[in-house]
């Protein structure tokens, strides 16, 4: 009879802790928000006032004037005056990156990060706790010891492993409240360099001066303040921003706490309004069913549509597999869409219709658009769009167009690990 008893209990237990485990996970794959299931009307264009009244008023912050901004190049442009500007802070420096890993660039940033919080600048630096598993921890040693304030987003805990899932994608340094950058690259030796082989990826990164740069500062504020509970402000990190240029921009930020479906929407948005040009440079392009058939609607009345995404040398063969999956229906309405072919294609810039360029941390598929904390510069710059157009072709120079007879004809296999992989399109 206590034999029973003691065998029933133990079913119970494991019955509840097998319960609290299925509960963990769900909670952890899912962002607790409905997900958009309806297609977007197309109400305006681009160019219509009324569509950046949509995203500077519905979705995002007001639309700034007077910035000017500089696209950066690989590791070679963009990693020099992101620590031209580092050492030159006098004020106060934050800074929230997904990866930090190790090499000489994780320790040329360790080293200007340290020195200038040991020459009394403010030096805040938010890690993700898991895009950052791989950092030398000699760098944070040398950093907390000069008096960087570092912290980890979404460290797990047992008690609130539904986090676990959210992470922060984000790629932000603001210097003095005055400079910014943002783009693709991470804080390692993939991005080192000039592309010039398979080790050194090919990224675009972007350095921003003018008013928009206190937006890019309160995306910063944002997770800051939900991991350190501390409040930064004054004028140390929100000095009056004076026009520089005549650029107009807005910083566009998602998180599954708060709108993880903003980013996808402006994405939508901008497909519906376009009239002629869609170019997406895309390190992760798998797209849902909703932005499948947005591109297409725009494919349908006239709107050119050229993307260009990683070839064979891809950090995740399977989120390759899963985007080549979901092709057939934009090559099928006309998509041109090239691989990379060099090295990994890391890109994320979104242009159309000469007018709007979409730069920053977002990819094109579920995880961006739902899970993971996000943040884009939405420039509105005519002259920039067309720099935007011209590096785009140049890489697709560099980069092997797939026609629709050749996706139909990939090998079984290929078409059976794809099918597999889109099973995982959620989580990619």
């Amino acid at each position: 009879m206590a034999s029973a008893m003691r065998r029933r209990i133990k079913t119970i237990a494991w019955t509840f802790v097998l319960t609290l485990a299925a509960t963990l996970l769900a909670l952890n794959l899912t962002s607790g928000e409905k997900k958009l299931d309806e297609q977007i009307k197309r109400e305006y264009t681009l160019h219509d006032p009324q569509y950046q009244r949509a995203l500077g008023v519905m979705l995002g912050p007001p639309i700034t004037e007077g910035n000017r901004f500089k696209a950066l190049y690989n590791g070679d442009q963009i990693f020099p005056p992101m620590l031209d500007a580092i050492r030159g802070a006098q004020q106060s420096i934050t800074f929230e990156t997904y990866i930090y890993w190790s090499g000489d660039i994780g320790q040329a940033f360790a080293d200007a990060l340290a020195e200038r919080a040991r020459a009394g600048v403010k030096v805040h630096v938010l890690l993700d706790w898991l895009g950052s598993a791989k950092v030398d921890e000699g760098f944070i040693r040398e950093m907390e010891r000069a008096g960087v304030e570092i912290r980890k987003f979404h460290k797990p805990d047992w008690y609130d492993i539904a986090r676990m899932n959210n992470r922060t994608h984000r790629k932000l340094l603001v210097v003095d409240g005055r400079i910014g950058f943002t783009g693709g690259v991470g804080i390692a030796p993939a991005w080192t360099g000039d592309a010039q082989d398979a080790e050194h990826w090919r990224d675009s990164h972007f350095q921003v001066e003018g008013p928009v740069v206190a937006q890019m500062q309160a995306v910063f504020m944002d997770n800051w303040v939900k991991v350190a509970g501390d409040v930064l402000h004054g004028a140390r990190y929100f000095p009056a921003l004076a026009p520089v240029g005549d650029g107009r921009a807005q910083m566009f930020s998602s998180s599954p706490s708060g709108g993880s479906e903003s980013m996808h929407l402006m994405y939508l948005l901008s497909i519906a309004a376009a009239t002629r040009t869609i170019d997406l440079s895309s390190a992760y392009f798998v797209p849902d069913d909703l932005t499948v058939g947005a591109l297409v609607a725009a494919l349908q009345r006239g709107v050119r549509v050229r993307i260009i995404t990683p070839g064979p040398i891809i950090d995740s063969k399977t989120v390759r597999s899963a985007s080549r999956a979901a092709w057939g229906p934009l090559l099928e309405a006309g998509a041109q869409i090239s691989e990379y072919q060099p090295t990994m294609f890391h890109c994320k810039v979104f242009t159309v219709d000469g007018l709007l360029v979409s730069v920053g941390s977002t990819n094109f598929d579920n995880r961006s658009f739902r899970l993971n904390d996000e943040a884009n510069l939405n420039i509105y710059d005519e002259a920039f769009a067309k720099a935007q157009t011209v590096q785009f072709e140049r890489d697709l120079q560099q980069s092997r167009r797939l026609t629709l007879e050749a996706w139909k004809e990939r090998p079984l296999r290929e078409k059976v690990i794809e099918r597999v992989a889109a099973l995982l399109s959620d989580q990619l």
